[in-house]
Parts: C-alpha cells; sequence; structure tokens
C-alpha cells in the first residue's frame, strides 16, 4: 500500500492505545476497511466491540504519530504492509493472531518465500553458535530464506550464517522497525536490512520491553514452514518460538547435544516431545521434501599430534587439568597445542578456564 492518504486510516486503527488486535480484526470483519470504521459512528462500533473500546478509538486521533509513520513509510526501503495488501506474508494469516499492520525494512517478496526458522540461546556454547552458521549456511544455499529474532546468540549467527552463504535472512524483531537492538548487532542489522528484510509489528520508536519479545515468537513461528532449534536451556524462550510453530502445524527441529550441557536441556525436552531430531541439514531439507543442501567445507584436518589431543578432548567441555592428564601433556605443551587448534577453529576456550571441541 502507497505511504499516503489510504494507509492513516489503518494507522489510526492500530495506534489507538487499548484497541488490541482481536478488536481490530472484530471491526474490519464488521465494517471492512477502516475509513468504514472512523465513518461508523459509536453507536455501530459500540454494537460490535462494546463502548469502551469504540469511545478509545474514535477519541484517539494521533496525527503526529500518523504522520511520523507515513514519513517513515515513504523512505527508500521501508514499508508499512496492511492485511488488504498482497504483499502481506499469507502464512501470517493461518496464524490466530495476524497483525493487522506490520512495518518493514527491506525486500517485501522474501515474506512469501519458503522461510525456516532458526532459533537458540543468547549464550551459546562456541559449537552451538559454529552450528548455527553452518546449518543456516546450507539451508539458504538449499533456497530457504532463514527467519530468526535478531538476538544476541544463535539468531545472530543465524541471519549471519544465511548472509554468508549469499542467501536471504529475514530478522522479526520487537522494537519498532526505527531501533536496533541489541545495538551490538547494529551492523548485522543493517547488513539484512540490505539485503534481506526487517519485520516489526509494533510502532515506531517502541523500546525492547520484555512482553514484547514472547509476541514477535509467534511471527517467527508463522512465517516459517519449520523450526530448528539450536541449542536452548530448559526455560529458554526458543522452546516458545517451537511450541507455537507446533501449534501452526509446522515441523520443529532440534540439535542434540552433550547430556552434561545445560544448553542441550530445551532441545533434549522437544525431542521427546516429538521434535525430528537433527544432526545434518539435509535432515531438515529431507523432511520438508526439499532438494539436498550443498555441503558444507570441511574444517582444514589437525596434525597427527594435535588430532590425538582433539580424540582425548571429547566432545564435551574439558578444564585444562583433566585434559593435561588425559593428554599425557605437561601445561606448557598443551597450551600449546590448544592455541594453535584455536587459532585453525578445531577448539574454543569457555569461561571458568574450560575448552571444547569444534569439529
Amino acid at each position: 500500500m502507497a505511504a499516503d492518504g489510504s494507509l492513516a486510516p489503518w494507522l489510526r486503527l492500530t495506534l489507538a492505545p487499548g484497541v488490541g488486535g482481536e478488536t481490530q480484526r472484530r471491526l474490519l470483519q464488521a465494517f471492512g476497511l477502516p475509513e468504514a470504521i472512523f465513518a461508523a459512528g459509536m453507536k455501530a462500533l459500540a454494537g460490535v466491540v462494546g463502548a469502551a473500546p469504540a469511545e478509545r478509538l474514535l477519541a484517539f486521533d494521533g496525527a503526529a504519530e500518523i504522520e511520523a509513520a507515513v514519513t517513515w513509510a515513504a523512505s527508500p526501503g521501508n514499508r508499512i504492509l496492511t492485511l488488504a495488501d498482497a504483499d502481506y506474508p499469507q502464512a501470517l494469516l493461518e496464524c490466530a493472531d495476524p497483525p493487522t499492520l506490520i512495518y518493514l525494512k527491506g525486500e517485501a517478496s522474501l515474506l512469501n518465500e519458503r522461510c525456516l526458522a532458526i532459533v537458540g540461546s543468547r549464550n551459546p556454547t562456541p559449537q552451538g553458535e559454529a552450528n548455527a552458521v553452518a546449518f543456516a549456511g546450507e539451508l539458504a544455499a538449499a533456497g530457504f530464506t532463514i527467519v530468526s529474532g535478531l538476538a544476541l546468540g544463535i539468531d545472530a549467527a543465524a541471519h549471519r550464517g544465511a548472509l554468508k552463504a549469499g542467501g536471504h535472512t529475514i530478522a522479526v524483531i520487537g522494537t519498532g522497525a526505527d531501533r536496533i537492538y541489541p545495538a551490538r548487532n547494529r551492523e548485522l542489522a543493517h547488513a539484512i536490512g540490505e539485503r534481506g528484510a526487517i519485520l516489526s509489528e509494533f510502532p515506531l520508536g517502541t523500546p525492547p520491553l520484555p512482553g514484547n519479545f514472547p509476541r514477535r515468537n509467534r511471527l517467527i513461528a508463522g512465517l516459517s514452514r519449520g523450526c530448528l532449534v539450536v541449542e536452548a536451556a530448559a526455560k529458554s524462550g526458543s522452546l516458545i518460538t517451537a511450541r507455537l510453530a507446533a501449534e501452526s502445524g509446522r515441523e520443529v527441529f532440534a540439535i542434540p547435544g552433550s547430556i552434561h550441557s545445560p544448553l542441550s536441556k530445551g532441545c533434549h525436552q522437544l525431542i521427546r516431545q516429538g521434535a525430528k531430531l537433527v544432526d545434518a541439514a539435509g535432515d531438515v531439507l529431507e523432511e520438508l521434501g526439499w532438494a539436498s543442501a550443498r555441503p558444507a567445507e570441511p574444517a582444514p584436518a589437525a596434525a597427527p599430534a594435535a588430532d590425538a589431543l582433539l580424540s582425548a578432548l571429547g566432545r564435551d567441555p574439558c578444564t585444562l587439568d583433566v585434559l593435561a592428564a588425559r593428554a599425557g601433556l605437561t601445561p606448557d605443551a598443551l597450551l600449546a597445542m590448544l592455541l594453535q587448534l584455536e587459532l585453525e577453529g578445531h577448539v574454543a576456550s569457555l569461561p571458568g578456564g574450560r575448552y571444547q571441541r569444534l569439529n
């Protein structure tokens, strides 16, 4: 929809305080377009939604907010899509609570492409972050648009992986589309806006309120044909996204991990509940009936001595003392080898003096 006067009634409807999505949809169903809602009068509106919401809606002018939004939508790369727009994501119409209006930066056509959500912990292990980058890259290379929430950790890694592979990604955010949160992802957000899309249902200027992020999760799930959880603690917000995806009839996938890692508990819980266990991007593509992914480029092979050290390290995080005992090496020799392996991308150092194998 063009950023002109025809957009103003939609903005007035959605910006009115205390008039939520359900009320908006009831009014649209009863009267058609927003212009007809505001022309109907108090008695007619009250007959559909009650006196209090009708009074709040008719009392709201919001001229400054509406003008600011129309101006924002007129800027290059920005759009405001309503339920009446042909470019409105059709997948969201299958959700129980589709937003009446969404703010978009970037390419609108991506909203109706084949999308896959990748979500997980904000504080992942190095292996989890590497998995998110690799899975997102392979799935994007196979033709999926990767959807996530621009949070630190797994979300950001998924966006980076898709962009690195030359694919597309959509960030669904919990603030206004004119704000970037967290600030550490500013550069990533700019790249997504240029080569993908950033989507928000919240009015411009909305700060990062805690209650907004669970709400945006339903849009991540709703846009996507499936949801892959990479790492998640037992009470992770990612499990909300997975639950919403399952309730919407989407496939849910989870990557298993160490039984000793708290960040594997959520994934294991999902698998027990029926999520598909996956250990390669091809598993996701096969389940969704899609072509095989491009094979990931293998990491350079380690030298024989280093390979023996990697075997001693195993797949779980390990302290320096325990690893020295397993490998039969002095601390100095061990640290030198670990540094080289870390530079080559085989090992990551973790808080608490621990190390973890990455491949």
